[in-house]
C-alpha cells in the first residue's frame, strides 16, 4: 500500500468519525437524560466506549454508545431499583462481565437464526415506548416512570404543560423531521435543531428546564461495592441488560457486514463490547453497544478502520471542553424532540410497508412481541417471539408432511451443470437452494455467496415448492443485492407459481427483472450462454 492510499484511508476515517461524533452528541446527551443518569454520564460513556471498543474490537469501524434499546432497559432497572446508582453501577459492570463469557462461547452466533418478526417486532416496541416516553418532557413536565402511566395520564399532563417548553420542542420537531434528507449529508437534523433551538432558549431568556451541567472532568474510577447477596439480588438485572447490549451490538455487526461484505468476528466484537462496558460502569458512566446509526454514517463517510471510533471519542471529548457551557443551557424538551425522531427511526418501516400481505403467523409473531415489550418486557418479549416464531414454523412444516411420489433428479441436468461450469470456466453457475428457506438458513448462505467472486451469471434454482416467510424473502432480496454489488447477472428458476407470485408482490422480481425469472433450469441455462457469448462477441468487437 502506498503513501496515497494510506493517507485516503486515513482522512476517509478522519471524517466518518467526525460524522459519526456529531450524530452521537446529541444522543448521547438525550438519552442520558432520559435513563436517570445524566447528560455527562451519557456522553462520557459514549466517549469511554466508542474508545475502548475501537481499540479492541473489530478491523471495521464500530461507533458504540448508548442507543434505544439499551436506554429503555437502563431506564427500567433504575425504576426498578428506586434510583439506587450503585445498584446500577453493580450491574453495569455485572453486564459487561457476562458479554466476556458470552464471547467466549457459541452463542453470538445464535443471533443470526433470530426471525425477522421477532427484530421487527422489537425495534417498533423500542420505538413506540421512546416516542411515549419522551411526551411529558416535551411538555416542559416531569419523565413518567413508564408507558402505561404516561398514556393514562396524557390528557392531564396536556392541561399542565409549559408553554415555553412546547414551543421550543415543537419547533425542535420541525426541524428534525422536515429537514430534507439531501441536508443531512452534510449536517444531521438532530444537531442542527440542538444548535438552532438552545440559540433562541438562550436569546428569547425561555423559563424551560435544561441540561444545567456538563462535567468537563474525566470521570474518576471507582470500584463497585457489593456481596454475595447483593449478587444474588441483581444477577438477572446483569444477564437481561447483558443480553440487550450483546444482540444490539450483534446485529448492528450484521449490518456492517452486509454494507462492507466483511465477515466480522463475533466474539472479538462482544468481547470487546464487554471491557468497554466494564470500563463505563468503573467510571459512572452510561452502558452501550455498537450503534447502527453511527456506525452505518461512519462508513458511507468513508471510514473504513477501527481508528474512525477513536476519532469519534477525541471530537466528543474536545467538543465537551470547548462547548460545556452551551451544553449547560440545552433544554430538556429539545433533547425530548430528538428523541421521538430517534424513536421515529428505529420503528421498522420496512416491515410495515408488505404488512397487509405478509403471512399471518409472521404477524402473530411481531404483534405478541411488539406489544410485550412496550406494555411488559423486552427480554420476556424477545423470548416468547422467538418460542412462538418456532411452533408456528414448526406447525407449517407438520401441516405439510405427506407422502409424495417424486421422481429422481434428472441425471441429463447434472451431466449439463457439470459441462457448463467446466466449459465456461464458471462464468456461469448454477446454485440449488435446497432445504428449509427461512431467516436462519438464508444468512448462513449468504456467507458463502462470497465464493463466486469472477462469475458473471449466477443461476439461483430455488427448488421446493413451499412459499416463503418473511424474514426469507428480506433475505433473498439481500442476497440478491450483494450479488449485484459484484456485478454478477442472476437469473432464478421457480418452479412453483404461487411462489412466483409471493416474489413479485414483494417487488423481488422487479429488482433482477421480468425476463430473468424461469420455470425451467434448461431454459435460464440456455439464456445465460447466450447472453454469455453476445457479451464476449460484443467486447471482442468493440476492442
Amino acid at each position: 500500500m502506498n503513501i496515497k492510499d494510506k493517507f485516503q484511508i486515513l482522512a476517509g476515517d478522519i471524517l466518518g468519525g467526525l460524522n459519526a461524533a456529531i450524530i452521537t452528541l446529541p444522543q448521547a446527551l438525550a438519552f442520558g437524560v432520559a435513563t436517570g443518569f445524566g447528560a455527562s454520564a451519557g456522553l462520557w460513556g459514549a466517549i469511554i466506549l466508542s474508545f475502548v471498543g475501537g481499540i479492541l474490537g473489530t478491523k471495521v469501524p464500530m461507533i458504540s454508545g448508548v442507543t434505544g434499546p439499551v436506554a429503555i432497559v437502563v431506564a427500567s432497572i433504575m425504576h426498578a431499583l428506586n434510583k439506587d446508582l450503585s445498584a446500577v453501577i453493580f450491574i453495569l459492570f455485572l453486564a459487561g462481565i457476562f458479554q466476556i463469557i458470552l464471547s467466549l462461547t457459541k452463542l453470538p452466533e445464535i443471533v443470526k437464526y433470530v426471525p425477522y418478526p421477532v427484530i421487527s417486532g422489537f425495534m417498533n416496541g423500542v420505538g413506540i415506548i421512546i416516542i411515549i416516553m419522551q411526551i411529558n418532557p416535551l411538555l416542559g413536565l416531569p419523565t413518567s416512570s413508564n408507558t402505561i402511566s404516561s398514556i393514562e395520564n396524557l390528557v392531564k399532563s396536556a392541561g399542565m404543560m409549559n408553554i415555553d417548553a412546547f414551543a421550543i420542542g415543537f419547533l425542535t420537531l420541525l426541524i428534525v423531521f422536515g429537514l430534507p434528507k439531501q441536508w443531512n449529508k452534510y449536517v444531521p437534523s438532530q444537531i442542527l435543531a440542538l444548535i438552532i433551538c438552545t440559540l433562541i432558549s438562550v436569546k428569547l431568556g425561555l423559563n424551560v428546564s435544561k441540561i444545567s451541567e456538563i462535567s468537563v472532568n474525566m470521570p474518576a474510577i471507582t470500584l463497585p461495592r457489593t456481596n454475595l447477596h447483593d449478587l444474588i439480588t441483581y444477577l438477572h438485572y446483569g444477564v437481561t441488560l447483558a443480553i440487550i447490549l450483546s444482540s444490539e451490538s450483534l446485529l448492528t455487526g450484521l449490518v456492517c457486514t452486509s454494507i462492507t461484505k466483511i465477515q466480522l468476528p463475533a466474539k472479538r466484537l462482544l468481547a470487546a463490547q464487554g471491557v468497554g462496558n466494564m470500563c463505563c460502569a468503573l467510571t459512572g458512566t452510561m452502558p452501550g453497544s455498537a450503534a447502527t446509526m453511527r456506525t452505518v454514517a461512519a462508513l458511507k463517510t468513508g471510514a473504513t478502520t477501527r481508528f474512525a471510533a477513536v476519532v469519534t471519542s477525541v471530537v466528543l471529548v474536545l467538543l465537551i471542553y470547548k462547548f460545556s457551557d452551551f451544553v449547560a443551557e440545552i433544554p430538556l424538551a429539545v433533547l425530548a424532540g430528538i428523541l421521538i425522531k430517534i424513536g421515529y427511526d428505529i420503528i421498522d418501516t420496512k416491515f410495515l410497508k408488505v404488512i397487509k400481505i405478509a403471512p399471518k403467523d409472521d404477524l402473530y409473531v411481531l404483534l405478541t412481541v411488539f406489544f410485550l415489550t412496550v406494555f411488559y418486557n423486552l427480554i420476556v418479549a424477545v423470548g416468547a417471539g422467538i418460542v412462538l416464531a418456532a411452533l408456528l414454523y414448526a406447525k407449517r412444516v407438520a401441516d405439510k408432511a405427506k407422502l409424495i411420489d417424486k421422481p429422481v433428479y434428472d441425471a441429463d441436468i447434472m451431466r449439463l451443470e457439470q459441462a457448463l461450469e467446466k466449459d465456461y470456466k464458471h462464468k456461469i453457475r448454477v446454485v440449488h437452494i435446497s432445504g428449509a428457506f427461512f431467516f436462519g438458513s438464508a444468512t448462513q448462505l449468504i456467507s458463502h455467496f462470497d465464493e463466486f467472486l469472477g462469475t458473471r451469471y449466477l443461476i439461483l434454482v430455488y427448488d421446493s415448492d413451499d412459499t416463503l416467510d418473511i424474514s426469507a424473502v428480506f433475505a433473498l432480496e439481500d442476497i440478491i443485492l450483494r450479488l449485484k454489488s459484484q456485478h454478477i447477472k442472476i437469473l432464478l428458476v421457480i418452479h412453483n407459481k404461487d411462489v412466483k407470485e409471493q416474489l413479485k408482490s414483494y417487488d423481488i422480481i422487479s429488482q433482477i427483472g421480468e425476463k430473468h425469472v424461469f420455470f425451467s433450469e434448461v431454459s435460464a441455462i440456455d439464456y445465460a450462454k447466450s447472453s454469455f457469448k453476445k457479451r464476449v462477441k460484443k467486447k471482442y468487437f468493440d476492442k
